[in-house]
C-alpha cells in the first residue's frame, strides 16, 4: 500500500459496494418506470384519439373521431367504418372476437352499437341530419348499420360533450353519497326502445344477491381455462404493446390507486393466474362492495341482434348522461358471459337461472353498477379513426 493511500477494510468495501448497488437498482428502476410508462400515463400515439375527438377535418372522419371513444368489452373496439358520400356504414369486426368470452357475439354488438350512439350525436353536432337503419343487408351479418347523412340544423346536447370525460370507472365509488332514485329514473327515462328496459337494484337484499351472483360468476370464469385464458388475451401489460395496439386492458386503467398502479408497472407481467386472483379480489372487495346501486340493461330477446345493438346504444346514452351528471359507471357483465357460455357450450344452466331471477320476463344484456366517484379514472388506448375506416 503507498503511503497516504486509505486503508480499505473489508467492511467499508462491502459497503461502498452496496451503496453502488443501491445506485444501479435505482437507476435501473427508473430506466424500468420510463420504459413501461409509469410517469406517461396517457400520453403516447394509444392516446391520441382522445385529444382529437372534436377535430372536424376531413369531411365525415370528423363523426369517426367521436364514435372509437365509444364503451366496449375488454377494449376489443370491434368495428369498422366505411365512408361514403352521403353516408357511413358500420361494421362489426369479427377478428376481433373475445372467444368464450363472448361465445354468442352479445358483447360484441353490444360494443358497436355503443359507437352507433356516438356516431349520431356526432352527426347532429355536425349539422347533419343522421337516419339509421340497423342490419341493412340480410346476407351480411357484420353490417350492422347504415347511417344517411342529410343536412340538417346544429345540435350540440350535453351527452355530445360527455364524450370526451366518459370512461368505465374501476375504482371505489362513494360508500357515504348515495345516488338518489330520482336520479336513476331520470337515467331510465334516456330508453326510448319497447324491447329494451333499465332495471334499478337498490335494496339492500337486491344489492346483496346481484353481489353474489356477480362474485360467483367471476370465480366461474377465472376457473373455466379457455374463458380464462380468452380474457388474458386482451390484457396490455407492456408500453410498447400498448402504444403498438392501442387496445386492450391496461394497468392504468383498472381502478387501482396512484401508488399501487405505478408499483404494478415496475413489476414483471402477471401471469393469468395473478390476473384473475386480483380481478375476483377486486370484484369482491372494491367493485361490489362500493357500488350504490346496481343496474340491468335488458331485452325482450338478447339473441336477437337488433337488440343487442340497441341496448348498446342505451348504454353509451346512459353512461354518456351520468358521466354528465357527475357519476361513475362499469359493466359487470360477468353474470351474462358465464350464461352465453352455459348455452355455448350446453353448461348447467347456473347463470342462466340467476339471472332470470333478477329480471323476470326480461333477459339481462348488460348489468352494471353506479355511484359517486372517490378518484379520476385513466384514459383507455383507443385506436385512432383513421385505423378503423375505409372508403
Amino acid at each position: 500500500m503507498s503511503p497516504g493511500q486509505p486503508h480499505i477494510t473489508r467492511r467499508h468495501f462491502l459497503r461502498n459496494l452496496a451503496g453502488g448497488a443501491a445506485v444501479v437498482a435505482v437507476g435501473g428502476a427508473t430506466w424500468r418506470a420510463i420504459d413501461q410508462g409509469v410517469f406517461s400515463t396517457g400520453d403516447g400515439p394509444a392516446y391520441a384519439a382522445w385529444g382529437e375527438w372534436d377535430d372536424r377535418s376531413g369531411g365525415f372522419l370528423a363523426l369517426v373521431r367521436p364514435a372509437v371513444l365509444a364503451a366496449n368489452a375488454h377494449n376489443t373496439q370491434p368495428w369498422l367504418f366505411e365512408l361514403g358520400t352521403d353516408r357511413i356504414d358500420l361494421f362489426a369486426d369479427t377478428t376481433r372476437s373475445m372467444g368464450a368470452m363472448d361465445p354468442l357475439r352479445r358483447e360484441m354488438y353490444v360494443s358497436v352499437g355503443c359507437a352507433l350512439e356516438n356516431l349520431m350525436l356526432a352527426a347532429q353536432a355536425e349539422g347533419l341530419r343522421p337516419a339509421v337503419t340497423l342490419l341493412p343487408d340480410p346476407s351480411d351479418e357484420t353490417h350492422v348499420a347504415q347511417v344517411g347523412l342529410g343536412t340538417g340544423g346544429r345540435e350540440e346536447s350535453p351527452l355530445y360533450h360527455a364524450i370526451p370525460n366518459r370512461h368505465t370507472d374501476r375504482g371505489a365509488y362513494d360508500t357515504s353519497r348515495p345516488v338518489e332514485r330520482a336520479t336513476l329514473d331520470r337515467l331510465a327515462s334516456l330508453n326510448d326502445v319497447v324491447d329494451l328496459r333499465v332495471a334499478w337494484i337498490t335494496d339492500e337484499a337486491g344489492k346483496r344477491r346481484f353481489g353474489e351472483y356477480t362474485i360467483e360468476a367471476t370465480v366461474a370464469i377465472a376457473n373455466d381455462p379457455e374463458m380464462a385464458a380468452d380474457s388474458y388475451a386482451w390484457m396490455r401489460q407492456d408500453w410498447d404493446q400498448i402504444q403498438r395496439e392501442k387496445d386492450g386492458l391496461t394497468v392504468d386503467a383498472s381502478g387501482l390507486s396512484d401508488i399501487v398502479r405505478a408499483l404494478g408497472k415496475l413489476l414483471p407481467a402477471q401471469s393469468q393466474k395473478k390476473i384473475d386472483s386480483s380481478w375476483v379480489g377486486a370484484t369482491r372487495t372494491r367493485t361490489v362492495a362500493t357500488a350504490s346501486a346496481f343496474g340491468i340493461v335488458a331485452a325482450r330477446d338478447r339473441g336477437d341482434d337488433r337488440q343487442r345493438l340497441e341496448a348498446g346504444r342505451l348504454w353509451q346514452r346512459l353512461h354518456l348522461a351520468a358521466t354528465d351528471a357527475g357519476l361513475s359507471m362499469q359493466p359487470l357483465a360477468q353474470t351474462v358471459e358465464r350464461a352465453d357460455r352455459e348455452l355455448s357450450a350446453n353448461l348447467e344452466p347456473v347463470f342462466t337461472n340467476a339471472l332470470a331471477e333478477l329480471t323476470p320476463e326480461w333477459q339481462a344484456v348488460l348489468p352494471f353498477r353506479v355511484g359517486y366517484p372517490t378518484g379520476e379514472p385513466a384514459l383507455s388506448p383507443r385506436r385512432p379513426a383513421e385505423e378503423v375506416t375505409r372508403s
